[in-house]
């Protein structure tokens, strides 16, 4: 399981229905299957264990219906995502009063589940969207930068990274510590970093002018800097040597 999965709970006493909803989140992908239960109590006992993020409840099941444990479960658990599923129409407006995230009609259509899934990744996608530029506003005074990546969110030292570069369609950062791969673009990023410590040398590369060695002549338009306490280089442009230079004698 990725660490931003979101945790998935089926709460059903039919093994029929909740082998349809296993199949479907083992097609797509975003989703982790935490576990099972085959009625509303057990149901509230496992949220304590299992954690989940989703809720697909069933609304008619033995000892505790589904309406019931999703209340008693919201009233402590006010952010899970309860998905009201069932073939019984009078259990609609019982899922409204819930504020249930959907509404869904037994016998299941499995495009309709992946539709509700889907609003489930997009609703996501625009809260880590908000919440990775309210980061980005601070990250100055953080003296770290802030990537998305494949596991969430890094935050990078800034005085550790040694370079970053475009790598087989990804930006690769290396820092001194480790190595970090984003979909971000370089322009992306160069952006929101320092400009008196990080500098554009090539299209493909930024680096720290703080941990520069060594500036070798690699071409007849190009040369190769060499980074303090480090085997990794990076280009530099013969249009970009000269500002560099500037740089340099600017004091800056």
């Amino acid at each position: 399981m990725r660490i931003l999965d979101h945790k998935v709970l089926i709460v059903d006493d039919d093994s029929g229905m909740r082998l349809v909803l296993r199949k479907v989140l083992e097609k797509v992908k975003g989703f982790n299957l935490v576990g099972e239960a085959e009625n509303g109590q057990e149901a509230i006992s496992m949220v304590a264990s299992c954690r989940p993020d989703i809720i697909f409840m069933d609304a008619e099941m033995p000892v505790m219906n589904g309406i019931e444990a999703s209340k008693r479960i919201l009233e402590t658990n006010p952010k899970i995502i309860i998905i009201i599923a069932t073939a019984h129409e009078q259990y609609m407006s019982d899922a409204f009063e819930l504020y249930a995230f959907d509404y869904l009609r037994k016998p299941f259509k499995i495009e309709r589940i992946k539709q509700t899934l889907d609003r489930i990744k997009d609703m996501r996608k625009v809260w880590e969207t908000s919440k990775m530029n309210e980061i980005f506003r601070h990250e100055k005074g953080l003296e770290k930068l802030v990537i998305r990546n494949k596991e969430g969110i890094s935050l990078i030292d800034l005085k550790d990274i040694i370079l970053i570069q475009r790598e087989e369609g990804s930006t690769v950062i290396y820092s001194q510590k480790a190595r970090h791969v984003t979909s971000e673009g370089l322009s992306e990023i160069e952006e929101r970093l320092d400009k008196t410590l990080f500098f554009r040398s090539h299209k493909s590369y930024i680096i720290n002018i703080s941990l520069i060695s060594k500036i070798e002549t690699y071409g007849r338009w190009t040369y190769l800097i060499k980074f303090k306490d480090s085997d990794k280089d990076a280009l530099l442009t013969y249009e970009r040597y000269g500002v560099l230079e500037n740089f340099f004698s600017s004091g800056l």
